[in-house]
């Protein structure tokens, strides 16, 4: 296996984040009413278990933000943000700020500079640890406090393999048959 197929598929991963926007279009683009509508017959309600990031809250049980029940009303909101996805990344775009955005951009530059190093040290002594170590996007999952600890995870993973990259095991000795 070569490098370029875990390097394209984590990379593509770390650069498409969900973020409100993205949830926004999800919401809206008709896919989900249409499930809904597929699902439930006659007149429902449902709503949406949200935790904002603007908005102050209390912590759960596992001290993760609370997330409050938010009715159908929240849909117009959505489109709204859906259309404002051309802000993301500018001055203007009030999500960028937040710590989960940030952590985000960081997760994309850090691996940017992973994969350069790793290229310039891949022999075939560690061709497996570097191929661990560019497949480790894929073990972040989740969002806010969930997402925070998997790459928590990830880098304790990440000071392991990046030991063993520096200095690989000798290779095995082959024994010549007798």
């Amino acid at each position: 296996m070569h490098c370029r197929g875990p390097v394209a598929i984590n990379y593509a991963k770390l650069l498409a984040y969900k973020d409100e926007y993205e949830v926004a279009r999800l919401y809206t683009d008709g896919n989900f009413e249409k499930q809904l509508r597929d699902q439930f017959v006659g007149d429902f309600k449902f709503s949406f278990n949200l935790a904002p990031p603007l908005l102050p809250g209390r912590k759960d049980a596992l001290g993760r933000p609370k997330k409050r029940a938010i009715g159908a009303w929240m849909l117009p909101v959505f489109r709204l943000l859906a259309k404002m996805r051309a802000l993301r990344g500018t001055a203007f775009d009030i999500f960028g700020y937040s710590a989960d955005r940030r952590l985000e951009r960081d997760l994309i530059a850090g691996y940017e500079k992973d994969v350069a190093h790793v290229l310039s040290v891949l022999s075939p002594l560690n061709l497996d640890t570097a191929i661990e170590i560019l497949s480790l996007p894929d073990r972040i999952r989740g969002y806010g406090p969930v997402k925070e600890k998997s790459v928590q995870d990830a880098k304790a993973r990440y000071a392991q393999l990046a030991a063993d990259l520096a200095n690989p095991p000798p290779a095995p000795r082959q024994i010549a048959a007798e």
